[in-house]
């Protein structure tokens, strides 16, 4: 059967199981409920040094209910979609929130928020799972990157593809599904003699045919590990740094975490009451946007059926909205801004600079390209972590550096952000190009 077949099947199957369980919580007499189902088929082939170390297949899924009975929640799952099963997992969540505490907060989304209106986003893309192929595809690229007589070894090649599809309804009278595919292939490396150093590539999309070629992949593999030989240590110092690319959505992905609202409504965040509040350089903005076509984070509805919007998370460097949930919203005073399960697509306003030119604009200081540790304190802001990279002079890479921390606080570095280069990361969920922070404290040697 084809996975377009598969998929269709499927999607009707999970929508009755769905119905048919929210039926059953009505009748033992739920004041709310909602259901939310999903399967997945894929294969994951993993080879290292030309051998075949991993072929794993799934062909899995559950479904989760819950149930609230006068503002009192109880949930079970069951990976069985047999009526009997559903039966008995609609049964012990309607037993469970019998005796749980009363929240006034809990409870399912309001229903004015729920799409009406399912977009496709062309996020289905599937491949056909042929391990043949896969274990060929991953065997290339191990020997593509090996080719380099610098490379020593490698670490394995990993080629993941997956298809699927989501259904979630609830006892508003909202029921609505789609499917769904997901496709990567990474290559990590070895090289070095007495100084062994690691890194690795990666590509990931929604359709196979957008994947970076092998060959882009075992060549960025190449170049990384080999850039970082011969590391040195440097000395404390407190200097500019630019985060590359590839650690720079984590930095914005600080601020996901501040302005989420399980840490608002527990006052675990250093953005308390920051809506409106200036946190940024004034020409920065961070602008949403779930429906991106084949977009790694677009949905037309996030995991409680709530309608998601474009919309600027960051204008003109001021703090345009928190991310809620409709619990994290009610306990606030609010309402949910769509973000039950994550957030979509954030681009990041870059500055319309090469990173070639950020690091002359930086002259001399820190490029950091891989970071450590958890060094990083949501309720205070306080940032101090392991990192590694290279130290530049007059704008050019010098040398390799290893052994160093890097901090500050994250509103010093939100604050102190110069520019922001044009090499955004398409492969993220945050889309942001290298970042310059005017100045950060380097703790080395």
């Amino acid at each position: 059967m084809s996975p377009e077949k598969q998929v269709s099947q499927e999607l009707s199957q999970l929508k009755q199981a769905v119905e048919f369980a929210l039926e059953q919580a009505k009748q033992l007499g739920a004041d709310e409920s909602e259901v939310s189902i999903s399967k997945q088929t894929g294969i994951c082939v993993a080879t290292r040094d030309q051998q075949v170390e991993t072929l794993e297949f799934n062909h899995d899924g559950a479904l989760g209910i819950a149930v609230y009975s006068a503002n009192c929640k109880g949930s079970a799952s069951t990976s069985d979609l047999s009526p009997e099963a559903i039966k008995n997992a609609v049964k012990a969540a309607y037993d469970i929130s019998q005796y749980t505490s009363k929240d006034s907060a809990a409870g399912i989304a309001d229903k004015q928020l729920l799409a009406s209106d399912i977009p496709d986003l062309e996020l289905f893309h599937p491949h056909p799972l042929e391990p043949d192929y896969f274990i060929d595809v991953a065997k290339q690229c191990e020997d593509i990157a090996l080719r380099n007589p610098q490379i020593k070894a490698s670490d394995g090649a990993n080629i993941n593809s997956h298809y699927g599809v989501k259904v979630y309804g609830n006892s508003h009278g909202f029921l609505a599904g789609y499917p769904t595919s997901r496709h990567s292939i990474s290559c990590m490396l070895i090289a070095g003699e007495k100084e062994m150093q690691r890194d690795y590539a990666y590509s990931v999309a929604r359709d196979f045919a957008d994947l970076d070629s092998i060959e882009t992949i075992a060549a960025k593999a190449q170049q990384k590990t080999l850039g970082r030989l011969n590391s040195q240590k440097i000395s404390t110092c407190e200097v500019p740094v630019v985060f590359d690319q590839d650690v720079a959505s984590g930095l914005f992905g600080h601020l996901v975490g501040a302005i989420s609202g399980g840490n608002l409504y527990r006052r675990s965040s250093f953005l308390l009451d920051s809506l409106g509040r200036q946190l940024f350089p004034s020409w920065l903005s961070i602008y949403e946007d779930p429906f991106i076509k084949k977009g790694l984070s677009s949905t037309p509805f996030d995991s409680e059926g709530v309608a998601p919007t474009a919309k600027h998370i960051i204008a003109d460097g001021k703090l345009e909205t928190y991310l809620l949930t409709s619990y994290s919203a009610r306990k606030l005073g609010m309402q949910s801004t769509g973000h039950a399960g994550g957030i979509h697509n954030w681009k990041v306003k870059h500055s319309g600079i090469s990173r070639a030119e950020l690091l002359k604009q930086m002259g001399t200081g820190l490029l950091v390209t891989e970071m450590m540790g958890q060094g990083v304190n949501t309720v205070t802001g306080d940032y101090s972590r392991g990192a590694a990279g290279y130290w530049v002079e007059n704008g050019e890479i010098a040398f390799p550096v290893h052994e160093i921390t890097v901090a500050s606080t994250l509103q010093e570095m939100f604050a102190n952000i110069v520019a922001i280069a044009d090499d955004f990361d398409k492969e993220s969920a945050i889309q942001s190009g290298s970042v310059l922070i005017s100045s950060m404290k380097v703790a080395g040697s």
